[in-house]
C-alpha cells in the first residue's frame, strides 16, 4: 500500500477525543510520514540566543535525521542553514555547541564564511563559481531572545505566536541569560506518546511527587489551577505589574503565566529558588512560572530565577531522544549562585520518571489487544490537543501530496 494511503487510512480510523490508531505510535511507516509531514514542516525551537553570544558561534542540531546548523555571523545576524557540505554532502560540525571563524568541511576542505558563502575550494577548475554553492539556507525567525526553525519552503503562520511569546516573554530578559546546564534522555517509545505524556498532568500527583512540591500538579483544562487558593491573587498581582498571564494559544502554540503552589517561587524541589541571581524582581521575585509549548516538539517553564526548557526529537518508530536545557542569569556564576546539581535535580526525576511512563506506555501499545482509549476531557485537554493538531496537519498533508 502507497504509504500516504496508508496515513490516510490510519488518520480516518481515528475516534474523536481519543488516542490514536496503533500504527500511528508504532509502524515505520508512521516514523517516515511523521518526519517529512510534521517535523519537516513545523515551527520548532532551536534554542535561545544566548547560546550564541559572539560571532562565530555555531549550535549543530539533528531534526529527526536531518543535520541543522545555527551561527552568530559577523554582522551579529544568527541563520540557519542545513548542515551539509554543497560539494558531496559531509556534515560540516559534529552536535553540539562550538565555535570557529569559518565552516570548514572536515572531508575535502571547502569553507564558507559564517554568513553560508562559499569561501574556498580547492582545485575546482577554471569556470568553477563559487557563489553558487554557498550553504542551504533554512528560515529562522528570532523573537524575545529565543530562535526558532523552519525545515520547509512554505512555512505556518508565525507572527501571532511571535507577538503574543514577545510580550509574554519580554520582561525575563533572555538575552540576558546563559546555557548553564543540558542532558539528553534517550527513551525506548514513539515521540507521539513521549509528547502526549508531557501534554497533561492526569499522571502527576502519583508520577511526580517531585514536581508536585513546587508545581500545581491538579490543573484542569487548559493548566487552570483551580485548586490554587493563591491563583486569584497571583492575577491581580500580574496585571498590577503589567505581566499577561492568561491563557493564549494557536493552532500550533500555547501560553501561560501559571501561579504556582503557595510558598513557591521557582520550579524545584523545595519550590525555593535554585540561582541567587534572578532574571527578574517583579512582585518580588513571584512571576509564577511562564509556560509556553510548540506542537510537535517542545514545553519550557521560566521562572523568576531560571528557565528549563524540553525538545523531543524523532530518532526511531520506538526511539526519542530529549534534549533538556537550563539557563540562568548571565552573570550568576556556578558555584556561588548556583550549584548545577540543585538546578537539574527536579527535572532529571521528571524526566526519568516519564521516560518509565512513556516505555511502559509504547510497551502496552504494541499488544494485540490495544484499542485506542478516551482521554479525560478534563485532565487531558491538552493531550487531546496535541492529538487533534497531529492529525489535522498530517491530514492536509495527505491532502496536499495525494
Amino acid at each position: 500500500m502507497n504509504d500516504l494511503v496508508w496515513a490516510r487510512t490510519q488518520l480516518a480510523a481515528r475516534l474523536p477525543d481519543h488516542s490514536l490508531p496503533q500504527g500511528l505510535y508504532t509502524d515505520q511507516r508512521a516514523f517516515d510520514f511523521d518526519l517529512d509531514a510534521i517535523y519537516g514542516s513545523s515551527w520548532l525551537m532551536a534554542g535561545l540566543e544566548c547560546e550564541l553570544p559572539e560571532a562565530g558561534n555555531y549550535l549543530a542540531l539533528k531534526v529527526g535525521k536531518w543535520p541543522v546548523l545555527l551561527v552568530r555571523g559577523k554582522d551579529g545576524e544568527v541563520r540557519a542553514f542545513h548542515n551539509s557540505c554543497r560539494h558531496r554532502g559531509s556534515i560540516l560540525c559534529q552536535d553540539g555547541h562550538g565555535s570557529a571563524p569559518k565552516l570548514v568541511c572536515p572531508y575535502h576542505r571547502w569553507t564558507y564564511d559564517l554568513d553560508g558563502s562559499l569561501f574556498a575550494a580547492g582545485r575546482m577548475g577554471e569556470g568553477f563559481d563559487k557563489t553558487e554553492h554557498g550553504l542551504s539556507p533554512i528560515a529562522l525567525r528570532r523573537v524575545a531572545g529565543a530562535l526558532f526553525i523552519c525545515l520547509s519552503d512554505s512555512q505556518p503562520e508565525f507572527d501571532s505566536f511571535g507577538d503574543s511569546f514577545n510580550r509574554y516573554a519580554a520582561p525575563l530578559n533572555f538575552s540576558d541569560l546563559k546555557l548553564a546546564a543540558t542532558d539528553l534522555l534517550v527513551e525506548q517509545a514513539n515521540w507521539k506518546l513521549v509528547m502526549e505524556n508531557a501534554r497533561e498532568c492526569y499522571h502527576c500527583p502519583t508520577g511526580h511527587p517531585e514536581l508536585g512540591q513546587s508545581f500545581p500538579v491538579h490543573m484542569v483544562r487548559h493548566f487552570d489551577t483551580i485548586r490554587n487558593p493563591e491563583a486569584e491573587t497571583f492575577a491581580a498581582q500580574m496585571d498590577a505589574h503589567g505581566l499577561p498571564h492568561a491563557a493564549a494559544e494557536g493552532s500550533w502554540w500555547q501560553l501561560a503565566r501559571i501561579a504556582l503552589n503557595p510558598g513557591s517561587t521557582s520550579i524545584s524541589m523545595d519550590g525555593r529558588p535554585v540561582c541567587a541571581k534572578p532574571l527578574t524582581t517583579l512582585n518580588g521575585g513571584n512571576v509564577g512560572s511562564l509556560r509556553w509549548a510548540i506542537d510537535p516538539h517542545m514545553f519550557a517553564h521560566a521562572t523568576a530565577d531560571h528557565v528549563f526548557t524540553f525538545s523531543c526529537m524523532p530518532v526511531g518508530p520506538r526511539e526519542t531522544h530529549v534534549f533538556s536545557r537550563w539557563y540562568v542569569h548571565k552573570n550568576a556564576t556556578e558555584g556561588v549562585d548556583y550549584d548545577p546539581f540543585a538546578l537539574k535535580e527536579l527535572w532529571l526525576k521528571t524526566n526519568a520518571q516519564d521516560k518509565e511512563l512513556a516505555e511502559n506506555n509504547h510497551c502496552g501499545v504494541l499488544s494485540p489487544g490495544y484499542r485506542p482509549g478516551p482521554y479525560s476531557l478534563e485532565a487531558e485537554a491538552l493531550a487531546v490537543r496535541f492529538a487533534d493538531w497531529y492529525c489535522d496537519r498530517a491530514s492536509a498533508y495527505v491532502a496536499d501530496h495525494g
